[in-house]
């Protein structure tokens, strides 16, 4: 079985949505692509945010909570995320971040120049640069994250030895993989494991790896079984299947197929400018649409 070429979609708890809109948007230049609800919780929105062309790879999204449930950032959870931007724009970002009133420290979080700050809501941010310049300094998508492994050894083995994940080298005690496909998406587990965390506003729920399609997400369902891993059913999340685990480090991973995609329930220039239900919530849209607050498109 090939190994895992690159992060799918990363997940959060923030807060107030329209909070959430105007900084992804607005401060961080990505675009809206899906507003939906939680599958699981369709009292709650679920928003995608993307880069403009709906790239594979480049999906962040949100649960955005109306509540003053705050979370506790610890092991367990997918700690601090990290966009790539095109070479030479990390200056730029370090001025546009700090205009918008952002505290930006500079580190070598990911072995080279790393812009970390926090979003609105407490969720732990970070730029990176790329190595190829582009017209634009817009962001390119993820460049990686760090994992709050309560088991740092096990984490090490599913992303080295199932998922193909290469080691690379190990900086101020932390460990250092990346994947192989052309993204080369970088992940950092946290040593020595930190206190176990709480879901809530300004963590991170999960991150999702891409799968090719249907086939190939079974064949890894089956694969994560046979090495011990509790595994879901597959679940059909309209634009992607998926199946769930709790990894030895207790961060919760999803495999998500690349395909359908986001248009299958609307056209590409007009993602995310309308509520779209899954089937079994399309009959009680009015309710959804009175509960959930309005947001500003």
């Amino acid at each position: 079985m090939e190994a895992i070429k690159r992060i799918h979609h990363i997940t959060a708890i923030v807060g107030d949505p329209n909070e959430n809109l105007r900084f992804y948007r607005d401060v961080l230049g990505l675009r809206l692509i899906k507003q939906t609800v939680n599958f699981d919780d369709p009292g709650v929105y679920h928003l995608y945010f993307g880069d403009h062309k709906d790239t594979p790879g480049t999906v962040i999204t949100f649960f955005p909570w109306t509540n003053d449930n705050h979370g506790r950032k610890g092991s367990g959870q997918v700690g601090r995320i990290a966009f790539r931007v095109p070479k030479g724009s990390l200056d730029s970002w370090k001025e546009h971040l700090i205009a918008h009133n952002l505290q930006v420290e500079t580190t070598q979080l990911f072995g080279k120049s790393t812009l970390e700050f926090d979003d609105i809501h407490g969720l732990e941010l970070a730029i990176v640069e790329g190595e190829e310049a582009a017209e634009n300094n817009e962001i390119v998508g993820f460049h990686g994250s760090v994992l709050l492994s309560s088991n740092p050894v096990g984490t090490k083995r599913l992303l080295t030895d199932l998922m193909g994940l290469t080691e690379l080298e190990v900086e101020d005690e932390n460990d250092h993989f990346e994947t192989v496909g052309e993204e080369k998406h970088h992940i950092i587990t946290a040593i020595p494991p930190q206190p176990r965390g709480r879901f809530g506003i300004g963590t991170v729920h999960h991150i999702a790896w891409s799968v090719p399609d249907m086939d190939v997400l079974k064949a890894w369902q089956d694969k994560l079984m046979s090495s011990g891993f509790g595994v879901t059913a597959v679940r059909d999340r309209n634009y992607f299947n998926s199946i769930y685990l709790s990894e030895k480090g207790n961060v919760v991973f999803e495999f998500a197929t690349d395909g359908p995609g986001f248009d299958v329930d609307e056209d590409k220039d007009s993602l995310g400018n309308a509520l779209k239900l899954p089937e079994q919530y399309e009959h009680r849209r009015e309710e959804y649409e009175t509960l959930l607050p309005k947001l500003d498109i």
